[in-house]
């Protein structure tokens, strides 16, 4: 057997982590707005042998655009560009199953699998964002339940069509003139509680079958749909027993739906701070946490826990009254309430300790104090690799992929080169068997 491997994967959080990344000497206000800024951050990540870069993705005009830049191109259509301008790294695009239609996100991330030579992959969410409900006639926040239940059947879909193909339907043949086998064509035939949808997709599979499902949810829920269907995890952990717990719990879930519970990767989300010294890094954290505006964080962590900014002193604990929020983030809200009780922290602290209220774990020190971190993470089995988000883009990656990826290297435990040219290569998962191409040999 291969020895285990380290996964590196690049949020690319627009400007960077920190709210205040913008405002950094090396950073552009407008470099959100261009597709120049993520093809140089993603060939940075290919640079260090990164299996991925990331885009999150929310439709609207969400967070605090008066205080810094925000998701606004289109993830998919974003990384056509980066497709283009790499060779191997892959490509991950969040979309939501509650604003979209199953037919359209199939054909959406097909085709960037199939320009791509095989490197897509996508993030399934359900949005919880009261902004883009509004923007898509609702109201409300669909109710955390339906949601779900939604994403269950959307995925199923989904991945029905990508299969929909079998991988010798496109002939080709010049002599006898046949162009496609339609035999091996077929319609889904869906009908389910939320979607009826009849197929086939209009694309075959691509070098790598389909693109790889990833999942980023930690509620009772999104484990379940995680365990489904989700070949990658984007996980919230700030503990080590917290990692080791939930890829564990995620594993026996998988089990349970016959699936093979080591082919899952998990990917906590880890935010770095980087210095040559543990005394620069504490610095560089200083200037860019001197650089959020007063109330962006507090107003960012009071959405999260659903109260009043006004009801949150910053120099004492979390009140007691703060419950789970019932449609809200409640991966993100049990991350930061945990943290906030567990150390005793106000709500300062809690703001200072987790980078302006994101509810990931922050990382500061030197490049060898950085490792030493995500290789005690690693062999603790606490991950499979990380989500990373450099303080600074591209400054922070840059950083990274000089000083810290050359030292995991060092220990063994992250590649030298990469091995194939698929993301499913990258992620050591095998290519998924096509569901009708297995119908036909078993008859």
């Amino acid at each position: 057997m291969a020895e285990r491997q380290l996964h590196l994967n690049v949020n690319m959080l627009n400007a960077g982590f920190y709210g205040s990344a913008w405002r950094a000497a090396a950073s552009e206000p407008d470099a959100f707005l261009t597709a120049a800024h993520y093809v140089k951050t993603a060939r940075i990540a290919e640079r260090g042998t990164f299996d991925a870069v990331f885009l999150a993705d929310v439709p609207a005009l969400s967070d605090r655009p008066e205080y810094r830049p925000f998701h606004a191109l289109e993830p998919t259509l974003l990384l056509t560009a980066v497709a283009a301008a790499t060779e191997n790294i892959g490509l991950i695009a969040t979309a939501s199953t509650t604003y979209n239609e199953p037919y359209n996100i199939a054909r959406r991330f097909a085709t960037l699998d199939l320009v791509s030579g095989g490197r897509s992959g996508w993030n399934v969410v359900t949005t919880a964002d009261a902004a883009a409900s509004r923007n898509f006639g609702f109201d409300n926040v669909t109710a955390h339940a339906t949601r779900y239940e939604r994403a269950a059947e959307f995925t199923e879909v989904v991945t029905a069509l990508w299969d929909s193909w079998e991988d010798d339907a496109l002939v080709g043949d010049k002599a006898s003139g046949q162009f496609l086998d339609l035999s091996k064509v077929h319609s889904i035939q869906h009908s389910g509680r939320h979607f009826s949808v009849k197929g086939p997709l209009n694309l075959p599979r691509s070098p790598q079958g389909h693109p790889v499902v990833v999942q980023a949810g930690g509620s009772e829920d999104g484990r379940e749909l995680a365990a489904r269907h989700a070949e990658a995890i984007f996980s919230v952990a700030l503990t080590i027993e917290e990692g080791v717990s939930f890829s564990a719990d995620i594993r026996r879930r998988a089990a349970r739906y016959g699936r093979r519970p080591e082919a899952i990767v998990t990917l906590p989300g880890l935010a770095t701070v980087i210095g040559s010294t543990d005394e620069e890094a504490r610095r560089r954290e200083d200037r860019l946490w001197s650089l959020i505006p007063g109330d962006y964080s507090l107003v960012r962590v009071a959405g999260i826990f659903k109260v009043d900014p006004a009801n949150l002193d910053l120099d004492r604990p979390l009140p007691d009254a703060i419950e789970l929020p019932v449609d809200g983030s409640q991966t993100f809200f049990r991350a930061m309430y945990d943290t906030a009780r567990r150390d005793g922290l106000t709500v300062r602290q809690l703001l200072r300790k987790l980078g302006g209220g994101t509810g990931h774990r922050v990382i500061v020190g030197s490049p060898v104090e950085v490792a030493d971190d995500i290789e005690a993470w690693f062999h603790a089995g606490a991950a499979d690799g990380f989500n990373l988000m450099p303080d600074v883009l591209p400054d922070g990656l840059e950083i990274f992929v000089d000083e810290v990826v050359p030292i995991l290297r060092k220990r063994g435990i992250f590649r030298h080169a990469y091995e194939g040219s698929t993301l499913r290569d990258h992620l050591g998962l095998a290519m998924p068997v096509n569901r009708n191409g297995a119908r036909r040999i078993a008859s």
